[in-house]
């Protein structure tokens, strides 16, 4: 991913087994380096058009479509906040069947209740009186007291929602995603590479590079 060619570097201590002295370093990128939008740009909804991730779509392959380089799709990822692409991007269809059976451990179990929510209830004017999809107990029942009567009625409110139903829109509430306007490419690249500079510290090597503590300097 295009993304780590971004990070500023640090000059680590080396741990390697085949080092040849106790200063010895070398050059690992700084993955706690992160940048953000710029408020300007994160609250300007005329900033960004909205896409459903297709199946078989991937950070990259949007990248080279909207912008024509798929080595852009950091950007596509800091746009959308996305620190962790296997847990935070959507699944295809292949890979969430072979999640679920690793998580659930067989097909049947997928078919398991995961929890219970509301079913929708309308009263004779078809109003809705009870909201669908509110999480509730197996047994959960709902009394109302219908218009013109003078008792009121009782029924089973609750329907089991799967596993596998769980998992799938847990997973289609991910393909949602926005993406940054071409015109505003360049401006967000040159930020982003602003941000990525080191400050004059004494850690400073150069804007891209700084050396990281040696324990073995001080003893500890």
């Amino acid at each position: 991913m295009s993304y780590f060619r971004e990070l500023p570097d640090i000059s680590a201590v080396s741990l390697l087994p085949g080092r040849q002295r106790s200063d010895e370093r070398v050059l690992v990128k700084n993955i706690y380096k992160r940048a953000r939008l710029r408020s300007d740009i994160d609250y300007a909804v005329t900033a960004f058009d909205f896409r459903v991730v297709r199946e078989g779509d991937r950070p990259d392959t949007i990248a080279a479509t909207l912008y024509g380089d798929p080595e852009l799709d950091w950007v596509i990822l800091i746009t959308n906040n996305i620190t962790n692409v296997r847990n935070q991007w959507p699944l295809s269809n292949n890979d969430l069947h072979d999640y679920l059976i690793d998580k659930y451990g067989s097909e049947e179990k997928l078919l398991d209740p995961h929890h219970y929510e509301t079913k929708e209830i309308r009263d004779q004017f078809n109003r809705t009186i009870l909201s669908p999809g509110l999480e509730v107990d197996s047994d959960f029942t709902f009394t109302y007291l219908p218009f013109g009567s003078n008792s009121v009625k009782t029924v089973a409110a609750a329907g089991p929602v799967s596993n596998y139903k769980y998992e799938s829109k847990k997973n289609d509430a991910k393909r949602l995603i926005r993406v940054l306007k071409e015109e505003y490419i360049s401006g967000f690249i040159s930020d982003m590479r602003n941000i990525m500079k080191y400050e004059t510290s004494s850690q400073y090597i150069n804007r891209t590079t700084k050396a990281g503590y040696n324990p073995r300097e001080s003893g500890v």
